[in-house]
């Protein structure tokens, strides 16, 4: 889940299925990773919003008619745009609870159809004139793969008596995970992705070390589907891979059992379309647990959880530090709750198991989330939501049952405690969220005790955190909107943090930028927060050219992260770049969240449109020197707010956007995400569905009104919000406003080929994509190179 500017800068590395570092602790169970978030660039959560409505609706309806073509280049303006046909086919209308609506466009639902193959390339060859036109397409390409071009680390993280690393060396089309004895000694390759596809689209996914750290049990996906199949590689030197190969395995752990002769993992039944994996839009239904034991066929594997009467529930599971039990999570949607079951492996015989693997149903209901952080014998601690929506830490006794709850950490009532890593034997690292930077503290275990709080260096993230129960030591890492990422090492026996590794940049000064975060009000008077990043002594002349970049949705928080692709937009053309942690997001919590889904689900476009005033007012910008910028749900969020205010911007990316909100739901995980969007099935949901979804209210927000400069981006295989949804908004864009006497500006859709909704992405399709983003946004705004 995680803004569509940027890769992150390397892997966040936890290689195991237990927790131990953040990637681990945020992101293992399935609701989390079957989200219609994807953030490319590092990123975390979300915050409120506000304002008075009269005032912006008086400014931009009187500034309508020329706000998005007096400074738009001349080589947008004189270009008379004619684009391909997108038919509108008779078809079977939907009826939705009365209200009948033709799909004029299922046909381009197809993509494997010649006809959709046409018009994809007649789509790319129009888009392709259009950034072709840029003065600095190239110039940014270049300056963008010079800027990348350094050495990106994860933390070191140590399984077994060896440590592992993620490094890039600056370009590689993906990171390559090493090894070393001791992190003195020489580091050594040990797997190497690149060597795996000629053109860099095969990817590491979900990975874990099995306890003794002698085998290595590690997913692979192609072309950036969410498909992963699991092969396993012993630790050895020179050993030969295992013949193990597990397919169609897709939002799951891995999860060892401590003897190292097998683990669990959740797959999908084998879809109906196998040709091409990652192009089909079937539902994915009917999650299940398998066991596999090492040196077997997938063929024997043996199914120990199910629930065939709840086909859309996802599992996760994870086995207890001491390998006695067996935690299995249960998740219904993209909710943070779950139901969680455990299993005794002590009294279960894998080898001799006939049937579902008995468990204990210690949490049987969606009240609330419960993650597993450690136990001591029958003592389990959780961080949970429960009666807490900023999260709290709980033990519960198994042998008692939950009435048996204990508080070790209240909840904070300002601050969010987004994870927690057991540390040290009897101690855990704590990571809080506060005004959406990240603060670190050292607790006791059993107590909750506050140790220490360590010092951060600056306001920013906590992009990563490697260790373990087990370990005397913890590696962090640690990001801002200006500086790269960071290593620190603390050892517990000399009770000193240290700088492990830096992250140096050619032709990069954090000194020239300054970061600062302000609240804002938005439409009925919550005040947002928001991080405005420039060049120092920027004129508040009202001219400036913004990014505005939102996602708001899914719990997920945006928190300060660093990319060097808007370098080039700050250094070279004095842009701003701007963060609005708009509600729908994690930023305060779970309060914050559900006050930007389901019917308040226009929280979060008037808290996104009233950014865009914020920085009107304050004379950072005008109108038409806004790009707002968003993926996945952030798509969604731009195309949204292009509807309804398209005088407001300049220019918009709308990448991988869920823009069909009737209909979502039908295509492969699309049915999780009801838990923020509703459900068109149901009439309630229907009513505010139907008001603001991108494909059914084109055209139809300020009359007379022109759309910005507009450009969708997508891609084949991204089987998590399928490609079907920007091609059919993006033909109802062109049918309604193409020929509009208004429209001067470009509507163009960007198709990749051979790549997902983000992950995996080599390096060399990341640069060219965010070179073309920010050539379309330059080229659009009529900018000059500095």
């Amino acid at each position: 889940m995680r803004s569509l500017l940027t890769l992150s800068t390397v892997r966040s590395a936890s290689g195991n299925g237990r927790s131990g570092s953040l990637s681990s602790n945020r992101t293992t169970n399935a609701r989390r990773r079957a989200s219609a978030s994807t953030l490319i660039s590092r990123v975390s959560r979300f915050k409120r919003l506000s304002l008075a409505c009269n005032a912006l609706n008086t400014f931009c309806t009187s500034n309508s008619h020329h706000i998005n073509t007096e400074t738009m280049s001349s080589a947008v303006t004189a270009v008379k745009y004619t684009y391909p046909d997108s038919r509108k086919e008779p078809a079977a209308p939907q009826d939705f609870h009365g209200v009948s609506l033709p799909d004029s466009y299922k046909w381009l639902e197809d993509p494997q159809s010649d006809a959709v193959k046409t018009w994809v390339d007649e789509q790319n060859k129009i888009t392709e004139s259009v950034l072709g036109a840029s003065k600095y397409r190239e110039t940014l390409k270049k300056r963008m793969t010079d800027l990348y071009n350094y050495p990106k680390y994860s933390c070191p993280y140590k399984r077994g008596k060896k440590y592992y690393f993620y490094k890039n060396n600056g370009l590689q089309n993906q990171s390559v995970l090493y090894v070393q004895d001791t992190l003195e000694s020489e580091p050594r390759v040990f797997m190497d992705p690149n060597a795996l596809s000629t053109d860099g689209t095969t990817a590491i996914g979900v990975s874990a070390f099995s306890e003794s750290g002698n085998f290595w049990a590690h997913g692979l996906s192609k072309k950036g589907s969410d498909w992963q199949t699991i092969y396993v590689k012993p630790t050895e030197e020179g050993a030969t891979p295992l013949n193990d190969q597990l397919e169609w395995v897709k939002f799951s752990s891995i999860a060892w059992t401590h003897d190292d002769k097998g683990f669990f993992y959740a797959r999908y039944p084998t879809p109906k379309q196998t040709v091409d994996a990652g192009t089909e839009t079937e539902r994915n239904v009917n999650h299940q647990l398998y066991y596999h034991v090492l040196g077997t066929a997938q063929s024997e594997d043996k199914l120990i959880f199910a629930a065939p009467e709840e086909p859309e529930w996802m599992f996760g599971v994870e086995v207890s530090d001491d390998g006695k039990y067996l935690l299995i999570t249960v998740s219904k949607d993209c909710d943070p709750v779950n139901r969680l079951f455990l299993a005794d492996l002590t009294k279960t015989d894998l080898s001799k198991l006939d049937g579902l693997i008995p468990v204990n149903k210690i949490i049987d209901n969606f009240e609330a989330e419960y993650s597993y952080l450690a136990n001591d014998g029958d003592i389990f601690y959780f961080k949970t939501n429960l009666n807490a929506p900023k999260y709290k830490i709980i033990s519960i006794d198994i042998s008692k049952g939950v009435e048996s709850r204990k508080e070790i950490i209240p909840q904070d009532e300002k601050n969010v405690l987004s994870f927690v890593t057991p540390i040290n034997h009897d101690k855990m690292l704590v990571v809080y969220m506060r005004d959406v930077v990240d603060v670190l503290q050292l607790h006791e275990l059993a107590t909750g005790k506050l140790i220490k709080e360590f010092a951060l260096p600056t306001l920013g993230t906590i992009n990563a955190l490697s260790g373990r129960r087990e370990h005397t030591e913890f590696f962090y890492q640690f990001t801002s909107f200006l500086h790269p990422g960071t290593i620190f090492r603390y050892r517990f026996d000399e009770d000193k943090m240290v700088l492990f590794r830096d992250a140096e940049i050619k032709d990069y000064d954090s000194t020239q930028f300054e970061t600062h975060q302000v609240f804002y009000p938005s439409k009925d008077g919550t005040k947002i927060p928001m991080f405005i990043v420039h060049k120092k002594g920027l004129q508040r002349n009202g001219n400036n050219p913004v990014m505005l970049y939102g996602y708001g949705g899914f719990n997920i928080a945006i928190q300060p992260y660093f990319s060097t692709f808007r370098l080039p937009w700050m250094q070279n053309f004095n842009g701003i770049f701007a963060v609005a942690n708009i509600r729908g997001g994690g930023e305060y919590g779970e309060e914050w969240h559900q006050a930007g889904t389901k019917g308040r689900k226009q929280n979060v476009f008037d808290d996104f449109q009233h950014a865009a005033k914020y920085l009107i007012d304050e004379k950072y910008t005008r109108p038409e020197r806004i790009a707002i910028y968003g993926g996945s749900n952030g798509g969604l969020l731009v195309a949204a707010c292009i509807n309804q205010r398209p005088d407001l911007f300049g220019v918009a990316v709308a990448a991988v956007g869920v823009l069909d909100m009737l209909n979502f739901h039908r295509y492969t995980i699309g049915h999780a995400w009801t838990s923020d969007y509703g459900c068109a099935d149901n009439k309630e949901d229907f009513e505010y569905l139907f008001k603001y979804s991108p494909l059914h209210n084109v055209g139809k927000g300020v009359p007379g009104a022109q759309y910005p400069c507009t450009m969708l981006t997508t891609a084949d295989h991204d089987d998590r919000v399928v490609p079907l949804h920007s091609y059919k908004y993006i033909a109802e864009l062109q049918h309604v406003m193409g020929n509009h006497p208004n429209q001067k500006n470009p509507l163009v859709i960007r198709i990749e080929t051979s790549a997902g909704h983000s992950a995996g992405k080599p390096t060399s399709k990341v640069i060219e994509e965010n070179a073309d983003v920010y050539a379309f946004i330059s080229h659009c705004m009529g900018l000059e190179w500095n």
